[in-house]
């Protein structure tokens, strides 16, 4: 969807050297490319050479497969949408005229740009009816951002352009929107070349990440390729010593969870319990209820004090739960904070995925184990019990 090819761009006022150096670069539909490098390196001005608001001085830049220099100027920009850090909403017009005016100059009608207006703030999580007629000084920071971004979808352009557009939001706000904007980006996928300055932001939010040095593409490649492997000194020191802990980010509990299967219930057999409990990843098991979510877990201390089959009164509060879908570094620092090897994990309806143990989230950010890759302290049932780890466990 956007291809630079041999891009360069010289400013006479800074002398022959050139601020964007014979970039080439591919961005396919659908992605998301984050242009991430230090003050002064090129992105911005290379983003801004695709909507022309900066000429090159040589090179090609092509939108599914045409080159802008055939572009009337100002049909490009109206064709492309564009979000900047400092919003930009004309201060004299309300939330839906700053919204509608790109699909105004397009011609479309009065209904459609209603329809259009209200569509896009609903998905940015502002009522329609509330912010439609307000101005943007009625409006916090993280609002006018939100408006920049429905504006820049306003005429549902293929391609979008943001120059931190995130920027001057505060963190909490900031991780709100970027998981909004990811989740709508992935909906309606749109093709998105996103500058940015924050390694984090750009690990959480780039199907690719182009790291920019001196004017050039030092690397270009996947979050996890540019975390796992370093293509220069430069790179490794750019993202940081704690990539390790970085690409945890990257990696959800489902990828962690182990063992499902070897748990217990209310009415279990006590002897089989402790059978399970011999060569456990975890020093205890998960007791689960009849809907398979956890309700507590037990220890061979609570079998040995309790009878032949295991009661509620036995069954100890678990600390805490994590879900499928949490990142690998969130689950560290919950079993950090809770002073636990493991913790387990649950899907999205609150049913036992498995053990997410703090080894296997280490072995995993070491890159010792691929992905569901099985786990070394993976012990299947005794041949003489088949069916503890399975049917009996159920």
């Amino acid at each position: 969807m956007i291809d630079l090819r041999n891009l360069t761009k010289r400013f006479e006022s800074r002398g022959a050297k050139p601020v964007v150096d014979d970039i080439s670069m591919t961005v396919e539909e659908g992605e998301l490319c984050v242009l991430l490098g230090p003050s002064g390196c090129g992105k911005t001005t290379t983003l801004k050479m695709i909507n022309r608001l900066v000429q090159p001085t040589s090179g090609q830049i092509l939108i599914g497969g045409a080159d802008t220099a055939r572009f009337d100027i100002v049909e490009l920009r109206r064709r492309i949408g564009y979000a900047i850090q400092q919003v930009g909403l004309f201060p004299n017009m309300t939330v839906a005229e700053n919204i509608g005016l790109v699909p105004q100059m397009l011609g479309w009608d009065k209904p459609r740009i209603r329809a259009r207006t209200e569509t896009l703030l609903a998905m940015v999580s502002l009522d329609p009816a509330t912010y439609m007629p307000a101005y943007p000084r009625d409006l916090s920071g993280g609002q006018q951002q939100r408006v920049g971004v429905a504006r820049a979808l306003a005429a549902d352009p293929p391609v979008m352009l943001m120059d931190e557009p995130f920027g001057a939001i505060d963190p909490i706000n900031r991780t709100s929107i970027q998981d909004e904007f990811r989740h709508i980006q992935k909906s309606l996928r749109k093709t998105v070349m996103f500058v940015s300055h924050d390694i984090d932001e750009a690990m959480k939010m780039g199907d690719k990440v182009a790291i920019f040095r001196d004017g050039k593409i030092e690397q270009m490649a996947s979050p996890d390729e540019l975390l796992a492997r370093p293509a220069s000194a430069f790179v490794a020191d750019f993202v940081g010593a704690d990539r390790a802990l970085k690409r945890l980010r990257l990696m959800r509990a489902a990828d962690a969870a182990l063992e499902p299967a070897r748990v217990a219930r209310c009415g279990f057999p006590s002897a089989d319990a402790r059978a399970l409990l011999r060569n456990h990843l975890a020093d205890t098991l998960v007791v689960l209820d009849a809907q398979d979510k956890p309700v507590g877990h037990v220890g061979p201390m609570e079998l040995a004090a309790g009878g032949a089959t295991l009661d509620a009164a036995q069954v100890r509060v678990l600390p805490a739960v994590v879900r499928a879908s949490d990142d690998l570094r969130s689950v560290m620092s919950m079993l950090l904070a809770h002073g636990a090897s493991w913790l387990p994990g649950v899907d999205a309806d609150g049913r036992f995925i498995g053990y997410v143990t703090h080894e296997r989230i280490a072995s995993m950010a070491r890159g010792a184990c691929a992905s569901g890759e099985a786990s070394p302290h993976a012990i299947a049932a005794a041949p003489d019990a088949p069916e503890l780890a399975t049917g009996a466990a159920r």
